[in-house]
Parts: structure tokens; sequence; C-alpha cells
């Protein structure tokens, strides 16, 4: 592999894996409102325990499992012979 291919594959990684965290983030969040336990000068909503160690594991193993989805739909050949005579019938129309 060269280095333009493991830069895209890091940067390719590094986007979905901050669309996983925000995907991720609400997941399980207990807001002061819900707790009863609301401290003054705080924001309401503002979560009770935050847990990010267990949301940044989540948000990497799930954003590991879509980019290897991701990859191996990309080098199927099942799928790109698909995609291939798709796109002839979509030139040929136009």
């Amino acid at each position: 592999m060269n280095t333009s291919t493991i830069l895209a594959f890091v940067s390719f990684y590094f986007m979905t894996w901050m669309i996983c965290f925000f995907i991720v983030l609400p997941f399980g969040a207990h807001n002061q409102i819900d707790d009863g336990e609301h401290v003054p000068g705080s924001e309401p909503g503002a979560p009770v325990v935050l847990r990010m160690r267990k949301r940044l594991v989540a948000t990497t193993l799930l954003a590991l499992v879509v980019v290897l989805l991701l990859m191996w739909g990309v080098s199927n050949p099942t799928l790109q012979r698909y995609w291939a005579v798709d796109q002839v019938a979509v030139t040929q129309q136009g």
C-alpha cells in the first residue's frame, strides 16, 4: 500500500468516526432534569454522568465496522459489475 492509500483510509476513517460519534453521543444520556438533580448555575440539559470513555469505545468499534463494510462493498467484484452495468445504462439514456 502506498502513502496516498493509507492517508485516504485514515481520513475516511476519521470522517466516519466523527459521524458515528454524533450518532452514539445521545444514547444512554440522562440529563439533570430527568434525574431531578439540578445543580444551580449549570445547564439543566447537561448530563449527570458523562461516561465519555464508554462512548469513545463504542464509536471506535462502530466506525471500524462501518468503514470495513464500505471498503468491502467498494472492492466487491459483484457490486463493481453491478455499478458498471448501471453506469452504462445511465450513459446510454443521456
